[in-house]
């Protein structure tokens, strides 16, 4: 599974227009979890993030909370932040832009928010602008980092090193709250969570 943990300068010109990282200088990292909510990783997510008294960004499918309205209510009267991921989690480079703009549609009748992160990081240039547009008015947000928790061929300590390793201030995190994910993040969230407390970051949920 090829891909990069960290965003590179050459995608970051690509996308120009997305946020790749908060512009801070404090000691602030930002959590946030993909694909959710799910009824095993969600509910364990929260509970981690409650020990640490951290704040988090949860990028949903459309689906999943219709299917899970109890969990999605619970992230955000947790005080967490919630964006849009579309409803069936679409490649923009694969679908039509009428059915991907629907379903960004659908999404947000359910998921009142005006942040969006394309499913994959994969959206075209044209979707991308018309985000910003009045029929839309969002905001995409890629990442610095991914945690690489969704590559099975990988360990659940090189998760953690993957977000370690790299991490700077303002550093947009990339884990996700799946099936396919669940066992990396069982090892690797609680151990970042630790090493972002002893070293005197703050964990925030992404506000524009």
């Amino acid at each position: 599974m090829l891909y990069l943990t960290t965003a590179s300068w050459l995608l970051r010109q690509i996308y120009p227009g997305c946020l790749w990282r908060m512009p801070t200088k404090d000691k602030k990292v930002f959590l946030t979890f993909d694909d959710g909510p799910h009824p095993e990783a969600t509910p364990f997510i929260l509970e981690q993030l409650r020990k640490y008294g951290a704040k988090a960004t949860f990028f949903c499918i459309g689906k999943n909370v219709a299917d899970y309205p109890e969990l999605y209510a619970q992230i955000l009267a947790e005080g967490h932040r919630t964006g849009n991921h579309t409803y069936h989690h679409l490649n923009g480079w694969k679908t039509p832009d009428r059915q991907y703009f629907d379903d960004i549609i659908a999404t947000r009748k359910l998921v009142d928010s005006p942040l969006f992160r394309p499913p994959y990081g994969r959206i075209t240039r044209f979707q991308l602008a018309q985000l910003s547009k009045p029929a839309l008015q969002m905001k995409a947000v890629m990442w610095t980092i991914l945690s690489g928790d969704f590559d099975p061929e990988i360990s659940s300590q090189k998760c953690v090193e993957n977000v370690i390793r790299p991490l700077k201030n303002g550093a947009i995190v990339v884990f996700h709250d799946s099936k396919k994910a669940f066992p990396h993040v069982t090892y690797a969230l609680p151990r970042v969570l630790d090493y972002l407390s002893e070293n005197g970051y703050m964990m925030e949920k992404i506000t524009i």
